[in-house]
């Protein structure tokens, strides 16, 4: 009785009468309504209707040419065409022009892993191509996919990063920036990933946790400390520095203090050892140290110049000053290599120091470093730490966590290292107040992002143009050594503009 009840059951509801299939069958319907949109030039028509009317345009950040959507380029595409699809029925003209960048790393990375292009010994020009066609095809395929999502926008002309016509526009730019004395050719340290050989821009750098050696070493004098602090008179004095790169150690050049703080010297078997008097007691912590035996107090401003003994090699350090050391962890005296970061780099140049950087492209140690050459650096650091405790330089040495810098496309760990790098200059012109002032005319939603973007323009370095790849630079840039002038002026790059249009080709 029960089971005819349950058989009955659906008599005793209202339900309607529809022809309306009980199945979506999305793998035919989907196809058939994209069609049916495309037959009908419905886009078209949409803006058509709203012709005269006042003008709405979002400005599409465009995703890479380099594989099939996923989540997170679905989500902003949607996003987006649900914002322009709004204004179309709030009344506006809002014209919606997709685009990819077709450009970088993200690609030329996918189409060495498929061609093995530099085992195969493939030219630029035939891995350039490679890389044009491989574009080409992702963005038929995204179009297609975004086409699926029921994204409406002028899909038969979209902007192309590698379109000619637009790769000129960009060369006619940098024409202007060159024009205006703003682009220069410069030795300094830049963010370097070693995996993918090239410099990286602030904004391709991802922070992650990391496990870093943390070494306190010591830096003998050459010079007598005692002509600057008396006390030291006949004893035997080091200036101890603390780091979490050793592999930095190799290109040690200079120790820099702190002008303003106190610093104090520390007996030690028979040794003075020159800290910070606020990080004396993490350093005797460190050394297992049962009491501070302090021999005397001075500012760091004293020692400025004094010579010491490179740790490892048969050359001298020198003392310097600097305002951006801190007593937030370490010594106070900050290991500085100016091949290897950017305070270090702006030091080196204020005392003349030389900016040495003995680190490959693929980030492993020149032939002129003894003990290391042929090392790749991060993995040199037990190495480095060997060499110091066999030399009696290692104080101290453990491990510590912190937040490391990484690639963001090959998520491996970056280094500093000092090349020979082309920047667009963000003082020269005014360009960075022009670009705060920008910034501070524009309406931001949500309103927190303008200050985000302001302090990462008011704080950022120069900016970083050009990339080293195995296989070149799409654009050559012509320099004379002698006069130290760039030879390609607004003429020449109007001719390179004119041609790549004509002929259809990266030069």
């Amino acid at each position: 009785m029960a089971s005819d009840n349950m058989k009955n059951y659906k008599d005793t509801l209202n339900l309607p009468k529809t022809d309306f299939p009980m199945r979506g069958n999305l793998s035919v319907k989907e196809p058939e309504r994209i069609r049916k949109w495309d037959s009908e030039d419905l886009y078209s028509k949409i803006l058509e209707s709203r012709k005269g009317r006042e003008v709405y345009t979002l400005h599409d950040g465009p995703p890479y040419a380099n594989g099939n959507i996923h989540m997170g380029t679905a989500l902003n595409k949607i996003l987006k065409d649900f914002v322009v699809k709004s204004k179309w029925m709030s009344g506006y003209y809002s014209h919606y022009v997709p685009g990819w960048d077709c450009h970088g790393l993200p690609i030329e990375h996918k189409v060495d892993s498929e061609l093995r292009a530099r085992e195969k010994g493939l030219s630029p020009l035939q891995i350039r191509q490679a890389c044009r066609e491989y574009a080409g095809k992702y963005v038929d395929i995204q179009r297609d996919e975004f086409k699926r999502l029921g994204v409406f926008g002028k899909w038969d002309d979209p902007y192309l990063t590698m379109a000619y016509p637009y790769e000129a526009r960009i060369t006619r730019e940098f024409g202007s920036f060159i024009e205006a004395g703003s682009v220069y050719r410069q030795k300094k340290p830049v963010y370097w990933c070693a995996s993918c050989s090239t410099a990286l821009a602030e904004a391709e750098v991802e922070y992650h946790d990391h496990t870093s050696p943390s070494i306190y070493v010591r830096f003998p004098f050459i010079d007598d400390p005692a002509e600057a602090v008396p006390e030291l008179s006949q004893i035997p004095s080091s200036v101890v520095i603390w780091t979490t790169t050793p592999w930095t150690i190799p290109a040690n050049l200079a120790v820099a203090l702190h002008p303003e703080f106190s610093y104090v010297a520390i007996s030690q078997g028979g040794e003075a050892l020159i800290v910070a008097e606020d990080l004396a007691s993490a350093l005797a912590s460190a050394m297992d140290l049962k009491e501070l035996d302090i021999i005397a107090r001075f500012p760091g401003r004293v020692l400025e110049g004094l010579k010491m003994r490179h740790p490892l090699y048969d050359r001298e350090s020198v003392i310097v000053l600097a305002d951006y050391v801190t007593l937030e962890a370490g010594t106070g005296c900050v290991h500085t290599a100016p091949g290897h970061g950017q305070d270090d780099y702006v030091t080196g140049l204020k005392y003349g120091l030389d900016i040495y950087a003995p680190v490959d492209d693929e980030g492993i140690f020149t032939k002129d470093v003894e003990y290391f050459s042929g090392m790749p650096v991060l993995e040199a650091n037990a190495a480095v730490n060997s060499k110091l405790a066999e030399s009696g330089a290692l104080l101290a040495e453990s491990t510590v966590e912190h937040s490391y810098p990484h690639c963001w496309r090959c998520k491996t760990p970056i280094i500093f290292r000092a090349t020979e790098q082309w920047f667009i200059s963000m003082e020269h012109n005014d360009l960075r107040k022009k670009s705060l002032e920008a910034i501070r005319s524009v309406q931001w939603i949500p309103g927190w992002g303008e200050q985000r973007i302001y302090q990462m323009i008011e704080n950022r370095p120069d900016w970083c143009i050009s990339r080293q790849r195995a296989w070149g630079s799409p654009i050559t840039i012509f320099y004379c050594d002698d006069c130290d002038h760039i030879l390609m002026d607004k003429k020449i790059c109007d001719h390179i503009a004119e041609l790549m249009m004509e002929h259809g080709a990266d030069i």
